[in-house]
């Protein structure tokens, strides 16, 4: 069985890297904001329509080249964040993310991940939700973050794996889901659905090709 991920996020890729699995990557064509209210839609509903999109995306690309899809297993997801209900897109500029970082600050926030996974014409979603705690940021720090570049092209202005690290005082919940991926939800959900969970993956993948791999070699 192979693992296609329906994602450009480095993040994501880094993520199932660190356990052994290096998915095919297939980037869909697809435009977010067609056919998504987000003053109707709950954070969970975008995530999870957005993922489903993603993963049907990729499967017709797949079905248009002739290459079948009942030897793998499509993931795709999306992620945003979420404060009292209000969705925190990326920023479009240093001035927009300063408004995010100030709206953050000493405020306990959500963050939702849409996971859609697809095998064959069998599509299941489901979402998953970490609340994040900023701890309270002066004018100096939120510039100074920004001058890094950090929280451009970041759901919410920031990212928890890098420099946007030192702004957050607690996590509830899963924190690779505020990295990009609920590895768990996935594992979870694809092991209902299909009967076979990530670990199985790797295993499948085999010990040699892990250990091969350019981010293991020594």
């Amino acid at each position: 069985m192979k693992l296609i991920l329906a994602s450009s996020s480095p993040r994501r890729r880094e993520i199932l890297g660190n356990l052994g699995l290096f998915p095919e990557i297939i980037v869909p064509d697809t435009d977010e904001r067609e056919g998504c209210d987000r003053n109707v839609l709950t954070p969970e509903e975008l995530v999870m329509g957005l993922a489903s999109r993603k993963a049907r995306a990729v499967h017709k690309l797949l079905c248009d080249a002739n290459r079948g899809t009942e030897d793998c297993i499509l993931l795709a997801a999306d992620t945003v964040v979420a404060l009292n209900g209000l969705i925190l897109e990326k920023p479009k500029d240093t001035e927009d993310a300063y408004r995010m970082l100030r709206r953050l600050s000493g405020c306990t926030h959500d963050v939702f991940t849409g996971v859609a996974l697809m095998h064959g014409n069998h599509l299941t979603v489901d979402a998953e939700r970490t609340a994040v705690t900023f701890r309270s940021l002066t004018k100096e720090e939120i510039n100074t973050y920004i001058a890094t570049g950090d929280p451009m092209g970041k759901a919410g202005a920031y990212g928890i794996q890098g420099p946007g690290a030192l702004l957050v005082e607690g996590v509830s919940g899963d924190f690779f889901n505020v990295v990009g991926l609920p590895v768990w939800r996935v594992d979870a959900l694809m092991r209902h659905a299909f009967g076979i969970g990530l670990m199985n993956l790797v295993m499948e993948q085999g010990e040699g090709d892990f250990l091969q791999h350019e981010k293991y070699r020594h």
